[in-house]
């Protein structure tokens, strides 16, 4: 196994900026959805916001990914790339997947928007999404197992009728924009490695309304629901502390999960 970055204060402070940089680039994003916006502007929107902060975008040119950001509408789990193609319409929902390296380190966070009026299925698999994400984050704390993580994830979205997807999951973050450990957000509870304080991760499932079945577009980068139900995502990163872990891409206040 990979080993796993024990990060210094020095590191997770550089960590922290990143993390908030990208946390406002994806706010700033967010108060522009709306009806008829294209997602290759949101693309420039985050090349340009990313840039005056200082950053650049991580995912710009990662193995080939062409733009600067994953556009994630509907039925796509994620990875979706933005093109001039996909427009935002009333009763859709979104995701939109932002990381920003700025001073050598990565901050990476997403969330998923409503664009105008969403239907009550929306409303619902946005909630547990979202839910599933913080139910992840409250099992971190040294000593804890990675294995906890997946548990309260999985937990959750079957309690509430939704179903987790399997083939991806969160990651190690630090210089390196993906890094040891691979964070399932399926479990068994007391599994995996015991987190130590120090390690930085993303914890992002992706939540679908119907099976938790996918498949891979002809693009090789898009990943949609195999029987086009709705999925829905929220990520933080996070790094594990002595009392429990601190979000270092913690949003600023506001509805984050709603685009009028």
């Amino acid at each position: 196994m990979p080993s796993i970055e024990i990060h210094t204060p020095r590191s997770v402070e550089a960590l922290r900026l990143a993390g908030r940089a990208a946390a406002a680039t994806l706010a700033t994003v967010a108060a522009r959805l709306a009806p008829g916006v294209r997602a290759d502007q949101i693309d420039q929107w985050v090349r340009e916001d990313t840039a005056r902060r200082g950053g650049r975008p991580s995912q710009l040119g990662y193995h080939g990914f062409p733009a600067s950001v994953c556009v994630s509408r509907n039925n796509v789990v994620c990875h979706g790339i933005p093109t001039a193609r996909e427009v935002l319409a009333d009763g859709d929902i979104v995701n939109v997947d932002v990381t920003t390296e700025l001073g050598g380190y990565h901050g990476d966070t997403s969330a998923t928007f409503f664009i105008g009026r969403p239907s009550p299925e929306a409303r619902h698999v946005v909630d547990v999404a979202r839910r599933c994400r913080d139910a992840g984050i409250a099992e971190v704390r040294d000593g804890a197992r990675l294995g906890d993580i997946g548990a309260a994830i999985d937990e959750l979205a079957r309690k509430e009728g939704c179903s987790v997807v399997r083939e991806y999951g969160g990651h190690g973050i630090g210089r390196s924009m993906h890094a040891a450990p691979h964070v399932s957000h399926v479990g068994r509870r007391g599994s995996g490695i015991r987190l130590r304080a120090g390690m930085v991760f993303t914890i992002e499932p992706m939540v679908n309304l119907g099976s938790a079945e996918v498949r891979l577009l002809e693009d090789e980068w898009t990943v949609v629901t195999a029987d086009g139900s709705l999925s829905a995502q929220f990520e933080h990163t996070v790094v594990v502390t002595r009392k429990g872990c601190e979000i270092l891409t913690r949003e600023p206040e506001m509805a984050m999960a709603v685009a009028l």
